[in-house]
């Protein structure tokens, strides 16, 4: 194995270890504080003796951990437990969460009034707890109530829109009486829709981002809007690709394959037109959406000038999703800003200035740590990483030795693309998607490896949906667009959040526990892939 921690060898085989733990603890307690814990069925008492032994305790075969560096050190290691694993092993089908379930406060009550009086009563927590978990439009209605004020028709008592008011510092806001409540309602998909639209859904809802960009397609119905985001956590601004109000999207069992193209091209169009004056190329005409043929024209123009050694000050490209949103009773918020589907992008700059004196340092991307695996790879091995990397995931064994089971880790491909499950997950569910050949960024692919791209991402998202995965991390690890390593290609990583993995003490180390063996994912995957057969256009 070379000096570089990663379970790709230069053979194209993972490689990775396993613990068999056997010690002896030393006892330096003290005093026993035995007592009676309950009583079992025949009627006598469980004692806590157990947890008093005298003298040392010598554990001579503990269970079985796999360890198994992640192909990308940077990314840690996933350490899978055998005794965990081979019970999923027997049976993959507990690869799956339950749907949640339906919920109604209103049912318990007598009357309307009676309801939400009780709703109004509960503490702010159990409101919380209410506004992300009902499926009963009236309990939402009342919490809405509770959190802001409307404005509402004479005529039929519905909202068209929200109460304003302006600020001192000339701002003007919503009145919101309790911002997380607002928006843990607004977000659950049970709210009726006139109250999504006034509350977030109608553009403007959520403040003044200018929309600059538009997707629309009467059959199937799809419609996007590309709002900027100027003052951005992202330096230089980002771009949203939502979509739009009139084509509501909070699953993606709910997503068409025009969805998914139309987010994407915004993508496509609005890197590619940066970019595009970046290089001095003549600019695309404003107010109208390039075609399919524009855009590739435009991405041929931008290589041909790239490959000549135009320098460009904005040379990575920053593209994410964070599906699924939720709160917790307690206050947290724990994913996305908001339900309705959304993508974000951006270009990050090549550097960042220094803030005294002359000179910089390079700007972060994420794509960049890959960079560095890929070339110290090759400098240590004499091999390519990512050629290495899909002999090992198509050669496959299973780390059990069990002859007879699954053993593939691929989930999907076609003439294009390879979806498959990283050897080493960093979430217990993690996909990973890569082209089958050496393109780096989105400035390489051409139209057809790009439809490849976003059918396969919507094929991921949604067998993940179908698997009971509510909340999804999306990350897109890109090659520099001018100094990028040729062997580099783009890798994106589909993370869903499950209910027991919160990320803490063992995350924080980069320390990724499982209780499944990658294969019997990757087959649970093969299950629910969608039904129906991705269409050409």
């Amino acid at each position: 194995m070379p000096p570089l921690r990663t379970c790709v060898s230069p053979k194209g085989r993972f490689v990775y270890g396993v613990h068999r733990p056997q010690f002896t603890a030393d006892n330096f307690r003290q005093q026993d504080q035995l007592a009676d814990l309950g009583v079992l069925p025949d009627g006598s008492t469980h004692r806590n003796t157990a947890n008093f032994p005298t003298g040392p305790v010598h554990e001579p075969a503990a269970d079985w951990i796999f360890e198994v560096p992640n192909a990308f050190p940077f990314r840690g290691t996933t350490y899978i437990g055998k005794a965990w694993a081979d019970a999923t092993a027997a049976r993959p089908d507990r690869i799956h969460l339950p749907q949640p379930p339906e919920i109604s406060f209103f049912s318990d009550h007598d009357n309307e009034k009676a309801a939400h009086q009780a709703i109004h009563a509960l503490p702010r927590p159990l409101q919380l707890a209410l506004a992300v978990t009902s499926t009963d439009a009236r309990d939402l209605c009342t919490l809405a109530h509770a959190a802001c004020t409307f404005c509402v028709d004479e005529g039929n008592g519905r909202p068209w829109g929200l109460a304003y008011e302006k600020r001192n510092d000339g701002h003007i806001r919503a009145v919101i009486h309790d911002e997380a409540l607002f928006e843990a309602v607004a977000n659950n998909r049970h709210l009726p829709d006139d109250y999504q639209q006034a509350m977030v859904l109608r553009p403007g809802a959520q403040g003044g981002s200018e929309i600059m960009g538009e997707w629309y397609r009467p059959k199937p119905h799809s419609h996007v809007f590309e709002y900027l985001r100027r003052n951005s956590y992202i330096p230089w601004g980002h771009y949203a690709a939502n979509m739009a109000n009139d084509a509501v999207r909070y699953r993606v069992q709910d997503l068409n394959e025009q969805d998914m193209t139309g987010m994407r091209h915004l993508y496509y169009q609005r890197s590619y037109t940066r970019m595009a004056g970046l290089v001095n190329l003549k600019p695309a005409d404003h107010g109208q959406s390039l075609t399919q043929g524009e855009l590739e024209t435009l991405r041929k123009q931008i290589m041909e000038k790239i490959n000549r050694g135009q320098p460009v000050d904005f040379d990575r490209t920053l593209w994410g999703w964070n599906y699924g949103f939720d709160y917790a009773p307690s206050g947290y918020r724990l994913h996305a800003s908001h339900q309705q589907i959304h993508q974000q992008y951006a270009l990050i700059p090549s550097t960042v200035r220094l803030p005294h004196g002359d000179g910089g340092l390079p700007a972060y991307a994420c794509g960049d740590l890959i960079g560095e695996v890929v070339k110290t790879f090759r400098r240590e091995t004499g091999c390519g990483f990512f050629d290495c990397y899909e002999k090992a995931i198509r050669e496959n064994c299973r780390m059990d030795g069990n002859a007879t089971a699954e053993k593939s880790l691929i989930v999907f491909e076609d003439d294009q693309v390879l979806l498959f499950v990283p050897k080493a997950q960093t979430s217990q569910w993690e996909l990973h998607l890569i082209p089958k050949t050496q393109v780096g960024n989105i400035f390489e692919a051409d139209t057809v490896l790009r439809r490849a791209l976003d059918r396969s991402i919507l094929i991921a998202v949604q067998t993940l949906g179908a698997l009971g995965a509510r909340m999804i991390t999306s990350i897109e690890y890109n090659k520099a667009i001018q100094k990028g390593d040729a062997d580099q290609r783009l890798l994106m990583a589909f993370m869903p959040r499950l209910p027991e993995s919160p990320g803490a003490f063992s995350e924080a180390q980069l320390r990724f526990i499982n209780g499944h063996y990658p294969e019997d994912f990757a087959l649970a995957c093969r299950r629910h892939l969608p039904d129906t057969p991705l269409q050409d256009h």
